[in-house]
């Protein structure tokens, strides 16, 4: 009796212990999470804020002198683009709490020294078409934080946003992808209130109608490619774009939940695609976006649409290990903490011609799921495997099916 009772006495403290482990992994990811988005959004904020970005961001590029002209429109509107659902959550009195408030004020007044024309940070709206990539970034972060930063704008700031967005009308977008970026413009225009134009915005939607494959992928433009703009712009845009015109009467519930299953089957792949090891196939353009190849999973777990079968917990835990392996590879960050081009560290053989140093600040979309408040299921749940690593250690795991 005396050796079973020690057993089970053991028995219990493992798995005390054990379950004491788990809750304090759930509770270091969210910690993880934000002092990582801390880590990238501050260099950026900070320098803008000061009216001192294009004097202390470096631009690293294959021909810099030429990038430099959008760099920096594109470092903040991608940033923001991606840190404004955790912003939105707004400032409190927990480290991570304050951690938002102070990028908070940073964020409010980077956004006035952005559209100010006589700020020494003013950036470039119009010139010769990399702006309206960025421009459409920045629109859409707006739009993701309409109480903490849209909102607490003032109306001098708000009419020089519009103004400055406005300007990338003069802006012929490509036949591909691009066209999001007209249709998002627009689509913030209608959001805040502003004369938007209907046909620019309808006719990025008809035409990515249009190239849709199936199974839940778009091609961009009227050919497919194995590439991640799917989530780097393609669903993200589209849920958003039909998201406001479902709000103000411009679509109907059928076309919204439409694109939605696309986003929630594209999402679905992606979880897939994230190896037992954290890693996912490092394919197509664009690859030094890192996380920001997983926005479609983060955002669709940040609106509570998750594939059936698939647990915000395990989504939480793939997102967690891939993120871990790419921020903490070596040479991701220089010394005064800017991005470096790269996938996993620092790799400027995988820099395509257009990226800089802003394009790196892509990655932030992979971020979304930090607008989930720390006492939702997506970080109170216990840990658990995802797909990949169920079916590569024996576990029982669902089939797939094409949608």
């Amino acid at each position: 009796m005396k050796k079973w009772s020690v057993l089970l006495c053991l028995a219990f403290l493992w798995t005390t212990g054990y379950s004491k482990k788990k809750q304090e992994m759930v509770k270091d990811d969210r910690i993880w999470w934000c002092e990582t988005a801390y880590k990238i959004s501050y260099p950026v904020l900070d320098a803008l804020s000061k009216g001192e970005l294009k004097k202390r961001m470096p631009v690293e590029a294959a021909n810099p002198e030429q990038r430099r002209n959008f760099a920096h429109l594109e470092a903040f509107g991608r940033l923001i683009c991606g840190i404004a659902p955790w912003l939105e959550l707004g400032p409190d009195d927990t480290p991570e709490g304050k951690m938002r408030g102070e990028l908070l004020v940073l964020a409010r007044k980077a956004v006035r020294n952005a559209v100010d024309p006589e700020s020494p940070d003013y950036m470039n709206f119009t010139q010769p078409s990399q702006p309206l990539v960025d421009a459409a970034f920045l629109a859409q972060g707006l739009m993701r934080a309409p109480k903490q930063l849209w909102g607490s704008l003032d109306s001098g700031t708000r009419r020089m946003v519009v103004e400055a967005l406005l300007k990338t009308r003069s802006i012929k977008p490509f036949q591909n992808n691009w066209l999001l970026f007209s249709g998002m413009v627009e689509a913030f225009f209608l959001w805040a209130g502003e004369p938007w134009d209907a046909m620019r915005l309808e006719y990025s939607l008809v035409r990515h109608e249009d190239w849709y494959k199936g199974d839940g992928v778009y091609g961009d433009g009227p050919d497919f490619h194995w590439d991640y703009y799917n989530s780097f712009v393609i669903q993200p845009m589209l849920m958003d774009i039909h998201a406001v015109m479902l709000d103000k009467e411009k679509c109907n519930e059928k076309t919204y939940n439409r694109i939605l299953s696309r986003s929630v089957r594209y999402a679905q792949v992606l979880e897939r695609f994230i190896s037992p090891e954290g890693t996912f196939p490092a394919v197509g353009r664009s690859l030094c976006y890192r996380t920001g190849c997983m926005q479609t999973l983060s955002q669709m777990a940040l609106m509570h649409c998750l594939p059936q079968g698939v647990t915000p917990a395990q989504v939480r835990c793939a997102l967690t290990a891939v993120a871990k392996r790419m921020f903490s590879a070596q040479g991701t960050f220089d010394e005064e903490g800017w991005l470096k081009s790269g996938f996993a560290g620092y790799q400027p053989g995988v820099a395509e011609g257009y990226i800089c140093t802003g394009s790196l600040y892509l990655c932030s979309v992979g971020f979304l799921h930090l607008g989930l408040s720390a006492g939702d299921e997506f970080w109170k749940a216990p840990a658990t495997s995802w797909t990949a690593r169920k079916a590569w250690g024996g576990e029982d795991f669902p089939i797939d099916h094409a949608h």
